[in-house]
């Protein structure tokens, strides 16, 4: 599903206008980013939590080269699923 498809679901589900439904999603979108941004998570309760882990700096192979090289360490976004949306899908 991508984004196009999850606005007509939500629009067919809550009898809500689609431009209406785009702002929201939008909005949702643009909260969980600039929550991340700032270290902090964001908890759906139910369905899951929105967070930030901290990569270590490992070792990696260039695969063009097969020369050995250091990956920093970095921030990557993660999403941890929640007791409900765990037991819907199995």
């Amino acid at each position: 599903m991508n984004k196009a498809e999850l606005i007509d679901g939500m629009a067919a589900e809550t009898k809500l206008a689609k431009s209406q439904i785009k702002k929201s999603l939008e909005s949702f979108i643009n909260i969980v980013m600039k929550t991340l941004k700032k270290g902090k998570s964001v908890v759906l309760t139910n369905f899951g939590t929105f967070m930030v882990a901290q990569r270590k700096t490992r070792m990696g192979v260039n695969p063009s080269t097969g020369q050995k090289m250091k990956i920093p360490a970095r921030k990557v976004p993660k999403f941890r699923p929640g007791k409900k949306l765990k037991s819907t899908i199995n």
